[in-house]
């Protein structure tokens, strides 16, 4: 009987350690697949990416620490996209000081119209690294008024390590919205700093109705508000979008 109550005690053990070996490989899938998430991308040109971290952006260069440890600053003249913490930042080309440059842009909203930012929200971190593996000095100024006038080289941010450090400190550039509708002209700015402004608004108004037109509903809308925002600049063109969605389009 104790032979068989040992035996029945020594089963009931193996057991519970496969169990427990098995939860534990489920655990560590779990946290590889996490990791492989969290990784960041830079795409080069359809079908050449990267994979890493993102370490910093000042909207002209990227910082990126490949998978090989190896840490390289990127143009946004040389590559496509990034996608940074989930978030999308296209590389496209915008006119300064009558000069044709490249600046990386989040998208806010896609579709019929779409939408990008640069600064606010989605500023640069800026930690102080722990051993200076690269530390460039990327100035960015930024203003009122149009683009040229508006963001330009110059100033003073370091970028260095980013999400691996703790508590980075966290700098943030003016924000700015830029309204974009293929067959209506170029891009257009909307500073959202000091959009309470009359000047601001206006321009924030003009903007928007220009992008979002064939909607006379919305265009009332936009003519009534008396002060943008984000939040509402944001409502208005999802409310466009979803308004003007074609067969097919998935956003």
């Amino acid at each position: 009987m104790s032979l068989s109550i040992t035996t029945a005690n020594n089963f009931r053990y193996l057991i519970m350690m496969k169990a427990i070996k098995t939860l534990n490989l489920l655990v560590l899938l779990m946290i590889a697949g996490i990791g492989a998430m969290a990784q960041d991308i830079v795409v080069i040109k359809p079908g050449d990416f990267l994979r890493g971290t993102i370490q910093a952006t000042d909207y002209s260069t990227v910082i990126f620490t490949k998978e090989d440890e190896s840490v390289v600053q990127l143009k946004a003249s040389d590559i496509q996209e990034f996608v940074w913490n989930g978030e999308t930042y296209l590389s496209k080309p915008i006119v300064i000081n009558n000069k044709m440059q490249h600046k990386f842009f989040k998208i806010v909203e896609h579709g019929a119209v779409n939408l990008y930012a640069i600064g606010g929200n989605v500023g640069v971190d800026v930690p102080e690294p722990k051993r200076a593996r690269i530390r460039p000095s990327i100035g960015i100024g930024a203003g009122t008024g149009g683009f040229g006038s508006g963001i330009g080289i110059g100033g003073g941010i370091s970028i260095g390590a980013g999400r691996r450090q703790e508590a980075p400190k966290r700098r943030m550039m003016p924000a700015t919205f830029f309204i974009e509708k293929f067959g209506t002209g170029p891009m257009l700015e909307m500073p959202i700093e000091g959009a309470g402004s009359a000047e601001k608004n206006q321009q924030i108004k003009n903007a928007l109705l220009q992008k979002l037109n064939n909607d006379e509903e919305l265009a009332e809308r936009i003519k009534a508000t008396e002060n943008f925002d984000s939040k509402s600049i944001i409502a208005f063109v999802t409310a466009y979008n979803a308004a003007h969605k074609k067969p097919g389009d998935q956003n």
